[in-house]
């Protein structure tokens, strides 16, 4: 890693011990990596609190039964076209569907989006993927 910086942490023994046992389950190589993670994590987070230029992606399973729920969710993305990047739709069963969003652009808006399909009724259960576009990240 190019300028690569070592420095030292003062903790406590029982978090140290604890952050250990998080290393292991997660296999990670060292703490230097899992801090690293960690710190990756905060970073998205914080991009997300701003209203920064975010990617991420929303998935919801609903019932393609429930009357006009189809246009809807459509009608919905084509609103905010400006933040969809692609969606992939796939059939579970004879009734229920998967879609992926992907999304790119300001974090409220995306908010907004997210809680806009998650209102509708016929969604079972949607969920929010908060990454970055990674312009920040090193």
């Amino acid at each position: 890693m190019a300028n690569l910086i070592r420095f030292g942490v003062s903790i406590e023994a029982t978090l140290l011990r604890n952050f250990d046992r998080f290393i292991r389950e997660r296999q990670y190589e060292n703490r230097s990596e899992a801090l690293r993670d960690l710190i990756r994590e905060a970073l998205v987070e914080e991009e997300w609190e701003k209203d920064e230029v975010i990617a991420g992606g929303i998935a919801f399973v609903y019932d393609h039964h429930h009357k006009q729920l189809v246009n809807k969710l459509l009608d919905i993305q084509h609103d905010f076209h400006d933040l969809v990047v692609s969606s992939q739709h796939v059939h579970l069963d004879h009734s229920n569907c998967l879609e992926i969003v992907i999304v790119k652009g300001s974090s409220v808006k995306v908010g907004a989006l997210y809680h806009q399909l998650k209102s509708m009724k016929g969604i079972k259960h949607i969920d929010i993927l908060k990454t970055t576009t990674g312009s920040r990240l090193k």
